[in-house]
């Protein structure tokens, strides 16, 4: 796997478009990094910048972006409703693929030196890349700020990780490390009032608030033994938050960054925001994110709001981004597009022309080319991907007929199971395509001499294995169709069984279609003990896909009760 990370650099200027330009430049120009976002605040007069790719080209892009922003950002004006303490405020590294944590935490150490030695900015670390605990949190860091930071840095145990010890009046101080995927989250409220919303912000972060004597807000904060305030916490675990009213919406909004999707993630923030604000006589309108955010959250959000409504779970992709997407209430401020919101869909390589992204026109013209590929293999991955289609429309049919809700969970798991084996055989159709495409690369090596004749035969041969355990691939997941295929004709809407039929019908001949293609390929390997079990199985496979079919079609057919 690929080792890449990405950096979310936030710069202290949200109003002047052609600073920004200036900034995000500098990322664009290195090689091997994809610029995914740029969300500029104007209440707040910062920029969160989102960047990833491999580990050496996003640092050379955070120092020329931090560089930059030194040059084209004067502190000395600066004015906004976010903390600061430099023109880069603070720039994170954080592991996405192939990397560990402390390999980027390595990565962001080195960083620092860099723009302390090279740019003369005072670099404190932090998080992961911080190994004294005292200083690991940006928000203790970051206390006083830039106009504090003039005297902080000369006090006891604040000299900066790496840079002078002078505060650098135009460019201030960054704070640089490595962490965890925080998702920048802010909820909107109907109300103008600062207070209320730090108030239900208190309600919720894990900090909570310090105990007082007496009266809540204005008396005397509680202290214990050693003299340290006491706090009652709030309810979310890993998450901050503050409140604040943002003038260009016309509403106060509690501001949370979520630092552990894991402990809590963005519907349970969410959530416990709604039941804090109505608590409180306060009504949450909607919410928005700042920068991109994991796939994985928003699939959550999505099934975590159908669950709350008793439906199926077995939905689309692209429906259960909706779902959250509508329930978070994302749109409320800006349209939300998931193709420029979501990390993995950014990262994406646009200049690919996927096979299952086509019409149904455009894949059948397709294979009827003269092109080789698609052949035989692809349309079989897309025959199974239709038979589990099938069965998941069955299911999720059921889960919603009437009188039969007391089963919405039951047919719900079925269509989990259906969706997940839909997506894996409509990976398989392009997957099959590009196996077939490494054996035409490997056949056309040059074979001079004798290393290049060992090195085609060994690419040859690597390159028909592959071939071979695409289609195999095919098999596995269209033979997993039948068992919920079998549960569908049997327990599904009655009104539904033919589909499941014809469901088994697209998986016999999905299944026989790539076992084919196995022992098509199979005639061009050298060694065929690698591939013994495979085909071992295949074989199994093959001769009992009549037989579930059959067994599906009989109970189909004893639903129509007559001739």
């Amino acid at each position: 796997m690929a080792k890449l990370i990405e950096c979310v650099p936030n710069f202290s200027e949200g109003r002047d478009a052609g600073v920004i330009r200036q900034i995000t430049d500098e990322v664009e120009r290195v090689l091997g990094v994809k610029l995914l976002h740029v969300d500029p605040g104007k209440s707040t007069n910062r920029t969160v910048v989102t960047f990833a790719g491999e580990p050496d080209a996003v640092v050379e892009a955070a120092f020329r972006a931090i560089r930059m922003a030194a040059t084209v950002i004067d502190m000395r004006r600066h004015r906004g409703e976010h903390p600061r303490m430099g023109a880069t405020d603070v720039c994170p590294l954080i592991p996405i693929a192939g990397i560990s944590m402390a390999e980027t935490a390595a990565l962001a150490t080195e960083l620092a030196r860099r723009v302390g030695s090279e740019l003369g900015i005072p670099v404190y670390l932090y998080e992961h890349a911080q190994p004294n605990e005292a200083r690991r949190n940006l928000a203790v860091i970051r206390s006083g700020e830039y106009e504090g930071f003039f005297k902080k840095i000369k006090e006891p145990g604040w000299a900066p990780d790496f840079g002078p010890r002078e505060f650098n009046p135009i460019a201030g101080a960054t704070v640089i490390g490595a962490r965890d995927f925080l998702v920048a989250y802010n909820v909107n409220l109907n109300t103008t009032s600062t207070r209320r919303a730090n108030a239900i912000a208190f309600d919720v972060r894990e900090a909570g608030r310090p105990k007082r004597h007496g009266n809540p807000l204005t008396g005397s904060v509680v202290s214990d033994d050693t003299g340290n305030p006491v706090s009652i916490p709030g309810t979310l675990k890993a998450v901050k938050a503050i409140g604040w009213f943002i003038e260009e919406y016309g509403q106060a909004q509690v501001s949370m960054n979520l630092t552990n999707l894991a402990v809590t993630p963005l519907h349970a923030a969410f959530d416990e925001v709604c039941r804090a604000a109505e608590a409180r006589g306060v009504r949450v309108t909607g919410s928005e994110l700042v920068g991109l955010v994991p796939l994985a959250t928003l699939l959550d959000a999505g099934r975590h709001f159908l669950r709350k409504q008793q439906r199926s779970l077995g939905v689309s992709e692209r429906e259960l981004i909706h779902i959250a997407v509508t329930s978070l209430g994302l749109d409320e401020l800006a349209p939300f597009h998931p193709a420029e919101r979501i990390i993995e869909y950014r990262l994406r390589d646009s200049g690919l022309t996927r096979l299952v992204d086509r019409s149904v026109t455009g894949f059948v013209d397709e294979a009827a080319s003269e092109s080789p590929a698609p052949g035989g293999g692809s349309v079989s991955a897309l025959l199974g991907a239709l038979a589990a289609a099938l069965g998941t429309m069955v299911a999720n049919l059921s889960s919603h007929k009437r009188g039969w809700d007391d089963r919405w969970e039951e047919f719900s798991e079925w269509a989990v199971r259906g969706q997940a084996l839909k997506d894996e055989l409509l990976s398989l159709v392009d997957e099959d395509t590009a196996a077939f495409n490494r054996v035409l690369a490997a056949m056309g090596l040059p074979k001079g001499t004798e290393a290049e004749k060992a090195a085609r035969a060994r690419a040859k041969e690597e390159a028909n294995q592959g071939a071979i355990e695409v289609p195999f691939r095919v098999m596995k997941a269209t033979y997993s169709t039948f068992p919920l295929l079998a549960a569908m004709a049997a327990q599904g809407n009655p009104a539904s069984a033919s589909d499941a039929g014809v469901g088994a019908l697209c998986a016999r001949s999905a299944l026989l279609g790539a076992w084919l293609n196995v022992r098509t390929n199979v005639a061009s390997l050298e060694d065929r003990s690698a591939v013994s079990e495979l085909l071992a199985d295949g074989a199994r496979m093959a001769a009992e896909v009549a037989s579930l079919e059959a067994a599906v079609l009989a109970t189909v057919e004893g639903k129509f009760g007559g001739p």
